[in-house]
């Protein structure tokens, strides 16, 4: 069954007029849905048909997915979707919405973001559309004792299994907005004691985030992160301020836990869908001695490891 599944009909005003036809609307009506349009192409066009159970076919010239699958994969009709990437003037459900943000794997920025462009009111504001799936999270927990995460390109921590949670700080216990690294490295105190190379950290971490904001800086979550740094953290805005884009950095990265001691661990990361899009971090031990500590780590109660 399909939500909407008959053709949209044109918006209507008060009363129940017709509402001006397509492409005479305000001009901030017509620059809001043209921006909608962008974005849930941008958002389609990043997502392979492996990453959705669909197969890619020889013919597939479409960077992404169609916008018929879209539509297949939420339950929503063709029609709408196609709609609504054109930027026709119809109104659509907060339903149609909702099934169009899981469907596209939307985090919960990117669906904030659609429901804003859409004019429309989220009746689940919390609800979560990572694209993390249940095969990936039972990855996370197959690789304890190894640390592993799964972080956007904004360093965004969208899941991560016991032993990463306990790695540089206790994660349950934050909210979910400061489950970013990005935050974590230049506001929290235990999280910032655990780096070893706090300094080197902090500043790939930033010319990370600068590169892949250049296709992001419009989003109002980037710039909302970006804001929120520079009024907690002096260290960030002078490192910001340098305009640096990706340095060289080693992947064996030290780390100083309170209760295990030093880790030495390499890092490897793995994209989950095209480039940059979300990517599953993990880390194995450079020596025995680490080995040991993370499966001490790991074995670790839970009441112990939020101490």
């Amino acid at each position: 069954m399909t939500l909407d599944p008959s053709p949209p009909q044109p918006a209507t005003g008060p009363g129940g007029a017709a509402a001006p036809p397509y492409g005479t609307a305000p001009r901030d009506d017509a620059a809001r849905r043209a921006e909608l349009a962008a974005f849930l192409r941008s958002r389609r066009e990043r997502i392979t048909p492996e990453q959705v159970g669909l197969p890619r076919g020889a013919r597939r010239r479409t960077p992404g997915l169609r916008r018929e699958e879209v539509a297949h994969l939420g339950a929503v009709g063709v029609t709408w979707y196609t709609w609504l990437e054109q930027a026709r003037d119809i109104h659509v459900s907060p339903q149609v919405l909702d099934a169009v943000a899981r469907a596209l794997m939307l985090d919960r920025a990117e669906r904030s973001h659609l429901f804003a462009l859409a004019g429309a009111v989220d009746p689940m504001p919390g609800r979560e559309c990572t694209g993390v799936t249940r095969e990936l999270r039972q990855l996370l927990e197959q690789l304890t004792p190894f640390p592993a995460v799964v972080q956007n390109s904004r360093f965004d921590i969208l899941a991560y299994n016991r032993t990463y949670g306990r790695l540089l700080c206790d994660l349950d216990a934050l909210p979910q907005e400061d489950r970013n690294c990005m935050w974590l490295a230049f506001t929290h105190p235990e999280w910032r004691a655990s780096m070893g190379d706090l300094e080197g950290a902090m500043r790939v971490m930033a010319a990370k985030f600068r590169a892949s904001m250049a296709e992001h800086v419009a989003e109002p979550a980037w710039k909302a992160l970006v804001a929120r740094l520079t009024e907690a953290s002096p260290e960030f805005r002078e490192i910001w301020a340098q305009h640096e884009v990706v340095r060289p950095v080693s992947s064996v990265k030290l780390f100083r836990h309170p209760r295990v001691g030093a880790l030495e661990l390499t890092a490897t990361s793995l994209w989950t869908g095209p480039n940059p899009g979300p990517k599953l971090l993990f880390y194995t031990p450079v020596d025995e001695t680490s080995r040991e500590r993370l499966e001490q780590l790991a074995a670790e109660p839970a009441a112990l490891a939020a101490v």
